[in-house]
């Protein structure tokens, strides 16, 4: 062993807290600098992607496909504006979409842009649950939803939580994986039907919803457990104790009115009908004038059923096949896909198939795996 590395370990072993310390940085900073590699390796190969679909040709009388971005720049504590830029926008632009970003302000403006949004041939929301509930809100209050609805929707996770995520795109514990993925997965083009709950009460308008309506004393322990963060890791724990201590008994009363499962309609096809030539038109006029059809007897009322809960939680998911219910629970606050709102009587109503969004193809295989 040389003078010079005798001297290296005598130094190290002398200042062993020095060395300690300037091992740690550098250990964490290679962690960084690798997990930065690997970002950027993963930005490339979706761009290389998104560019094949950039240089497919179109005819003559073809125009590029225009697509609405709906962007929430104060989603994920503020980061939402500089992932979608670095990782979501340059997909887009390479595969030769034309681009309209329109940004949110403050909240509730998401609901207000869609009661102005023109035609467009996709529908895009950056952000997160609060984002895309006030979207798919917005969209279906207007009076022209019909047509809107049809409109397929691109989701791309880019809020603190996205609920709606693990139904589109298989995840990953990477953020720019999920964003890119998404964001490829709408450039591929296949859409999946989703269900949609509308939510109303009394006097306000209707809120929907794509995940569910939430209510009890799980629901509310959970919006205290960002209160505890001191607590690190015990901090869901310390949240139920204390809220037992508080509340005992958590248990929830509420009343629920609703109909009878009734069986899903069959599926629509995508385009309607050609209308039939004037020649059937004239004579089907002619034999409902000769022959009126008979009219049905008086419809018998609908068969409401009433039922009172004692629960500690109340979670009604799209996945429900009853077609409306009506729950009264006038107490705390309801989360309508992880938002929140004050509790009061409402009618929950099933609008099934009503939206289209897109999906990964790996997730609509491993869907259909599911149902084999």
């Amino acid at each position: 062993m040389t003078a010079v590395t005798k001297n290296v370990f005598r130094t190290l072993r002398n200042h062993w807290k020095k060395s300690t310390f300037a091992v740690g940085v550098l250990s964490y900073g290679g962690y960084w600098l690798y997990g930065k590699h690997c970002d950027n390796v993963l930005r490339r190969e979706a761009c290389f992607e998104a560019r094949e679909y950039g240089r497919q040709l179109i005819g003559p009388q073809e125009r590029l496909g225009k697509a609405t971005v709906i962007l929430n720049p104060a989603a994920c504590s503020g980061k939402a504006n500089n992932l979608f830029e670095k990782n979501a926008a340059p997909i887009l632009q390479l595969a030769g979409v034309e681009v309209t970003i329109v940004k949110t302000d403050y909240e509730g403006q998401a609901k207000k842009l869609m009661e102005l949004m023109e035609q467009t041939d996709i529908l895009i929301v950056a952000g997160g649950d609060g984002t895309l509930q006030e979207v798919i809100t917005g969209l279906l209050r207007r009076p022209d939803q019909e047509v809107f609805s049809n409109t397929p929707i691109g989701f791309i996770p880019l809020g603190s939580r996205n609920s709606l995520s693990p139904s589109l795109h298989l995840l990953a514990d990477n953020k720019v994986k999920d964003i890119t993925s998404a964001t490829l997965s709408i450039l591929k083009g296949e859409t999946v039907p989703l269900d949609v709950l509308q939510i109303k009460g009394e006097k306000e308008q209707p809120v929907f919803a794509l995940m569910g309506l939430r209510w009890g004393a799980f629901r509310d322990v959970a919006a205290t457990i960002s209160k505890f963060w001191y607590l690190g890791p015990l901090k869901t724990s310390a949240a139920h104790w204390l809220s037992t201590l508080r509340e005992w008994p958590l248990i929830r009363e509420a009343s629920v009115s609703y109909l009878a499962p009734t069986l899903r309609p069959p599926d629509l096809p995508p385009q309607k009908p050609p209308r039939p030539n004037l020649l059937h038109r004239i004579i089907r006029r002619l034999k409902n004038y000769w022959s009126p059809p008979v009219e049905g007897e008086c419809l018998s009322p609908e068969k409401w059923e009433d039922q009172q809960l004692s629960t500690l939680e109340l979670f009604i998911q799209t996945h429900n096949k009853n077609p409306v219910q009506r729950v009264s629970g006038t107490s705390g606050f309801y989360n309508i896909d992880n938002e929140e709102y004050e509790a009061m009587p409402v009618e929950v109503r099933l609008l099934p198939r009503k939206l289209r969004f897109f999906i990964s193809a790996e997730r609509r295989e491993q869907l259909l795996t599911q149902t084999q």
